[in-house]
């Protein structure tokens, strides 16, 4: 049985869905491996423009499979296989939603850290939990949440693994939006479908300069921003959008 189960909900979407109900969506590497694969195979479709990784109500992934790390040595090789399945969605050049419901802790909180754009369930519940089994977050979960939240609040959770409600995660800047439960799921695929229409191209621009401008100087964030918005006047939807603005029509983007 497949543990990521694909659906396309909407015009150029994709819905990606942890399917391990019997152990809360946890990540083993199975999990890991074919969810990096699939959002590979996603980012190489030009039909899909945006993506939805999501669990179910109960939890969108309730952290790693502890099972795997209690075997785990400090040469495993599973360390570097794991580093590889995150750089996957590392790489992914298309818009990530995470659509969390119930439980994101652990290595969940950090697979919906690695996506551009969090939306909650009311009953969503976000920890990083690692310091309480003597280890520390390890896929990016302290620099994420510190670049997200700040020192100070990063450190409030970090240093004690406690658990965040959808309220507080959205105060403190995790989470885009929440939503109620029922209603998670369609305001996802509604959302992704506002995005998946709309020019590729700049998606993709505005994405890089949003994940590497947020970390470089900012002259340097700026010149890239510079240069990307000159480069998207050689586009053939940069001519459609303006022109369809002119002539007040829809615009038809190509992604080209």
């Amino acid at each position: 049985m497949s543990h990521i189960l694909l659906e396309m909900p909407a015009s150029g979407v994709a819905l990606l869905r942890i399917n391990r109900p019997e152990a809360l969506n946890a990540l083993n590497m199975a999990v890991r491996t074919e969810l990096a694969k699939k959002v590979t195979c996603l980012d190489e479709d030009n039909e899909v423009r945006a993506i939805i990784i999501t669990g179910d109500e109960r939890a969108f992934a309730a952290g790693a499979d502890l099972s795997e790390l209690r075997d785990r040595t400090v040469l495993d090789r599973q360390f570097s296989s794991s580093r590889a399945a995150w750089s996957a969605l590392e790489q992914c050049r298309k818009p990530l939603i995470a659509a969390v419901a119930g439980y994101a802790f652990g290595g969940g909180c950090e697979l919906a850290l690695h996506c551009d754009i969090i939306l909650a369930a009311k009953n969503a519940q976000f920890a990083l939990r690692e310091v309480r089994l003597g280890i520390m977050p390890g896929a990016g979960g302290t620099q994420r949440l510190l670049r997200v939240a700040g020192q100070f609040k990063a450190a409030r959770y970090l240093l004690t693994g406690d658990t965040m409600t959808a309220a507080v995660a959205s105060e403190i800047g995790l989470v885009s939006e929440i939503f109620p439960d029922e209603t998670l799921i369609p305001e996802a695929i509604a959302l992704a479908g506002r995005i998946a229409a709309l020019p590729s191209l700049s998606i993709q621009s505005i994405k890089e300069a949003i994940h590497l401008g947020g970390d470089a100087p900012l002259q340097t964030a700026l010149a890239m921003e510079r240069k990307s918005f000159q480069l998207l006047f050689a586009s053939e939807d940069r001519d459609e959008g303006i022109s369809a603005f002119l002539e007040r029509r829809d615009p038809v983007f190509k992604g080209r």
